[in-house]
């Protein structure tokens, strides 16, 4: 039996809800570019737990069975409000406000397809609501309710700035929101469907996909590329920083990708609504760092920005406190996440992989007088 480091290469199960094939990504046999450019993030949700694109009736009742479902217990707000916010890392708040609306949800450990559904449907509305809320406590605000009128998208950054956000801007998050929604067997979502696989509840998968989702190899991409940015300040800047960090052998986030040797599909997506963002306003210069980033690093090291790369400088552009980009690619993944959730529910097998040996061979037991 050979073991294969970090499962690359290795396939763990059968799926119908993304594909990512000659480095094309679809999510249920649609492209990714056609869903970006044409498609909006309700749709996209309702495609990923569903065989099909909504007609405009069941995506009209979609939107406001989402709506109606979007506020969260005061309780939560409370239990935020409790919590040593200075310093504390946005997820773990998230992983265990996730948690704690499960214990207000009554039919948290019922098991059937029809009232898992109607529990993803409820995690899905709720999760911008929590991240928003949280943002604003933490910043000495009131949580701002949700509006019952606005998209996903825009409802998001209405509950985070308490104003109405301009097309633009919409659009922009909307399209981000879409392209972080699947992406296969990721790390994050390998381990919602180990969880699930024990028959465990549909909120405990998706805890236990944000405690993946936290780690820097994995969601926190795109909140080093905007620290990076940060530290680097200026275009002129930029050589001596990646001159140093190319010396010292340092990462430079943004970059490659484990499944697309061709490059990130997503990026262009997103590197385009950084330019219409960012055009004519004091962001500009986070765009032309960024370009002239992704020349240097295509040129010296053969790597091309995924999609991390230019969700930073989107999000930041959005006035997105850049500790908040994990969180809200949680917001976004939570879609896949529940979607891979149900798939697992609806045909499961307890996920229970070997290990292979490496430790020290048979040996003999020494009492401990002796030892």
């Amino acid at each position: 039996m050979a073991s294969t480091k970090g499962l690359e290469g290795v396939v763990a199960t059968t799926s119908a809800i993304s594909s990512i094939v000659d480095g094309v990504l679809r999510y249920k046999g649609y492209n990714i570019d056609d869903l970006a450019s044409q498609s909006t993030f309700e749709e996209v949700i309702y495609l990923l737990w569903n065989d099909t694109l909504p007609n405009k009736a069941e995506l009209d009742e979609f939107r406001k069975e989402l709506s109606l479902n979007a506020e969260v217990p005061e309780e939560v707000f409370r239990q935020i409000k409790e919590y040593p916010l200075d310093g504390v890392h946005p997820m773990a708040v998230l992983r265990t406000a996730v948690s704690t609306l499960g214990i207000y949800d009554s039919e948290a450990d019922e098991m059937n397809e029809e009232v898992n559904k109607t529990k993803a449907l409820r995690i899905q509305a709720k999760l911008p609501t929590v991240v928003a809320g949280f943002a604003r406590i933490r910043n000495g605000q009131k949580p701002v309710a949700p509006h019952k009128d606005l998209s996903l998208a825009a409802n998001f950054l209405y509950m985070l700035n308490d104003r109405v956000p301009s097309d633009i801007e919409e659009k922009a998050f909307n399209k981000a929101l879409i392209l972080h929604a699947d992406h296969e067997l990721n790390a994050s979502t390998f381990t919602a469907r180990v969880c699930v696989a024990t028959l465990s509840d549909i909120y405990s998968g998706v805890t236990a996909a944000i405690g993946a989702l936290k780690g820097p190899l994995h969601g926190g991409a795109n909140e080093r590329v905007m620290k990076m940015l940060s530290d680097i300040g200026s275009v002129d800047n930029i050589d001596p920083y990646l001159e140093k960090a190319f010396a010292n052998k340092e990462k430079i986030m943004g970059f490659g990708h484990r499944v697309y040797k061709d490059g990130d599909p997503r990026a262009k997506h997103l590197r385009e609504m950084s330019r219409k963002l960012t055009e004519g306003t004091d962001n500009s210069k986070w765009y032309e760092m960024s370009l002239k980033i992704e020349d240097i690093i295509t040129k010296e090291k053969g790597l091309l920005p995924n999609v991390d790369f230019y969700s930073a400088s989107v999000y930041h552009s959005l006035g997105i406190e850049h500790d908040l980009f994990t969180p809200i690619f949680a917001v976004s993944r939570v879609s896949g996440w529940l979607a891979h959730i149900l798939e697992q529910y609806s045909d499961n097998r307890l996920i229970r992989p070997r290990a292979e040996y490496n430790g020290p061979e048979a040996r003999e037991y020494t009492a401990i007088e002796n030892r």
